[in-house]
């Protein structure tokens, strides 16, 4: 299984701007420290430039630079923010959301659980629906298919969840083709 979620930036990139069309600047959050931190860099900075659109990178690894990288992002005055697919951020979510809010950042997530936690918005594989494909390809395993004859499987579904009492909260009224291709929306 391959969870498809380091190469979704470009996506992310392109819902924030339809979201918040007034942003001239994003912000890019990535911890150094994650493997796949640069290819994500890359995805977002070259959707960027077809956008016409630039991108401010910070990085953090640690509580006291998540903290830093939003009052950097917030004194740029970047006009919404990505935070990059990463474990470690997944455990700091509920600082990363308060930040958010304390900065009015408008900001896209990788899984809906930052949305359902008060994030503004997410888009990203679906969990449950990767769980159902893990399960399918270990019923073939077990009936009598050999691993390494598999193909790779990745997600097919993908969710797009909008918060939209976080919305309010910032002052972002949302685009109605955009509520339209929403998986959920969170009130």
């Amino acid at each position: 299984m391959s969870p498809f979620v380091n190469v979704l930036g470009a996506k992310r990139l392109e819902l924030l701007q339809d979201l918040v069309p007034s942003a001239k600047d994003f912000g890019v959050v990535l911890n150094p420290r994650h493997p796949e931190g640069q290819k994500t860099a890359d995805d977002v900075l070259a959707a960027a430039r077809s956008l016409g659109r630039s991108v401010y990178v910070v990085t953090a690894a640690s509580d006291r630079e998540i903290d830093e990288a939003f009052a950097e992002l917030a004194k740029r005055r970047v006009g919404a923010v990505l935070v990059a697919t990463d474990p470690f951020f997944t455990t700091k979510r509920d600082q990363i959301l308060a930040l958010t809010m304390r900065y009015s950042l408008p900001a896209i997530y990788d899984t809906r659980e930052y949305a359902v936690a008060g994030g503004l918005m997410s888009y990203g594989s679906s969990i449950p629906d990767a769980y159902r494909l893990m399960g399918v390809y270990v019923a073939k395993i077990l009936k009598g298919a050999v691993p390494a004859d598999l193909p790779v499987e990745q997600p097919t579904k993908f969710e797009l969840v909008i918060n939209l009492k976080t919305a309010k909260a910032l002052g972002i009224t949302v685009p109605l083709p955009l509520t339209g291709r929403a998986d959920e929306l969170l009130e």
